[in-house]
Formats: structure tokens, C-alpha cells, sequence
């Protein structure tokens, strides 16, 4: 399979953004939030991996990892991150490995932080296994599955989640208030700065202008801007 080169905006002097897809997607689904990040000023580093064919500790080692090394061009310095879905949990094994940079803050969107129900009820289905790859597999609810084992993060991180399903079916299967993937409480994690709920789906959150405007809030301020906020 061959993968795009990542889009880097080359030109821009300011600190980097790297966006990672999440499971099944690829990176036009980011290409919104990408564009009002470089209007910010940021460089960006939108890299599509093959999120459905290997296992999260190869798709990190063979695909993520290259691809910031690349976009970063040798230069040490440090690598923000906003994430979709299983893109939150790439960052959080990316971080446990040796790399050439400082993680700086990160924004997770809807990231199954604890796992995630449907994988339990489903993943033992083989059209969910050919759909959704190994590392779908790993996204089970379990102690043992692989967000289960990454700890806490080293990182300034602040999670947007969803309240709004479109698929009543996935969402009879989780606990909880959920976006048809992913559980908010699910979406949490012990040592996390900062938590927001938007009314989207799991599969949009990421183009709703809502999310975007308060990723860029985080990125600046380590925390987002909450309606009792004054400025």
C-alpha cells in the first residue's frame, strides 16, 4: 500500500502540528482543522497512515514515526499534536518510545482513552476484524488492552468529546453518554488538564467549528475556553 507523503506546510516558521486520523480514515478528514491551523500561523504535518493494517506498535514504528521525523527535517524541537479517535492513542504510545523531539501540548478528539465497548461486543466478529484491522483489536475495554497499559501522559493534554450519536446501534452497547464510538467517561484520563463535551458525532467532531476554534485555545493557553471563562 502506498501511503501520501504527509502535508507539511513548509513555509511557516512556527511550531509544528502534527494531526493523526483516527481508525479507517485518512488525512483529508483533518484537512479543515489543518487549514485553520496554518491561517494561525502553525506548520502542519498531516500524515495518513494505514490504520487498518497493522498493529498500533508497528503503524507507530513504520508509519507515524518517519513521517515526523521527515516533516520535522532533522531540526530538534517541539511537536504539538491533535488527534482523532485511535490518533489519541498512537500519541500516547508514540510517547512511551524513544523520539527525537519533546511532546508538546496535545488535543485528543474523542479518543478511547479506556477502550471502547464496541470493540468487546464486537471484535470477536470476523467483518468487524476485516473492517477495522489489528488495531482496532486493541481498543477493547480490558485491563490488558493497549490504552489500558499506556498510563498516565507526560503531556499537557486536553480532550474534546461528544454527546450526539448517529448510530443508536453502536451506542446501545456503551455505557454512559456517548458519540456512537466513544463514552465521554471513556474518553477521559487521570492526569488530562483540561475536558470539553461539543454536541457532535464521532465521526465529525473533528470538522465541527466548534472543536476547531477551541483546539487552537488549547494550543495557546494549555486549557480551553469555558463559557464561565472571562478573557
Amino acid at each position: 500500500m502506498v501511503v501520501p507523503a504527509p502535508h507539511v506546510n513548509a513555509n511557516n516558521e512556527g511550531s509544528l502540528v502534527v494531526l493523526l486520523h483516527g481508525l479507517a480514515r485518512s488525512d483529508s478528514s483533518f484537512r479543515k482543522m489543518e487549514k485553520s491551523l496554518q491561517e494561525e500561523g502553525y506548520a502542519t504535518c498531516n500524515i495518513s497512515y494505514p490504520s487498518t493494517k497493522h498493529p498500533i506498535e508497528e503503524l507507530v514504528s513504520k508509519y507515524v514515526l518517519p513521517e515526523i521525523k521527515r516533516c520535522l527535517k532533522g531540526k530538534s524541537k517541539t511537536v504539538h499534536f491533535v488527534t482523532h479517535s485511535m490518533g489519541g492513542i498512537i500519541v500516547r504510545y508514540l510517547a512511551t518510545q524513544k523520539i527525537p523531539f519533546k511532546t508538546g501540548r496535545v488535543v485528543m478528539l474523542s479518543p478511547p482513552n479506556k477502550g471502547s465497548e464496541v470493540v468487546d461486543t464486537l471484535g470477536g466478529l470476523w467483518l468487524f476484524r476485516a473492517i477495522n484491522g489489528p488495531a482496532g483489536l486493541q481498543l477493547s475495554t480490558s485491563n490488558e488492552s493497549l490504552p489500558n497499559t499506556l498510563g498516565k501522559p507526560d503531556f499537557e493534554l486536553g480532550i474534546i468529546t461528544g454527546n450526539k450519536s448517529i448510530n443508536l446501534v453502536l451506542s446501545s452497547m456503551i455505557e454512559g453518554v456517548d458519540d456512537g464510538k466513544v463514552s465521554i467517561e471513556s474518553a477521559k484520563l487521570e492526569g488530562m488538564k483540561d475536558l470539553l463535551v461539543v454536541e457532535s458525532a464521532h465521526p465529525f467532531i473533528m470538522k465541527n467549528n466548534i472543536t476547531i476554534e477551541q483546539t487552537k485555545y488549547f494550543l495557546k493557553h494549555a486549557e480551553f475556553k469555558h463559557k464561565n471563562k472571562q478573557e
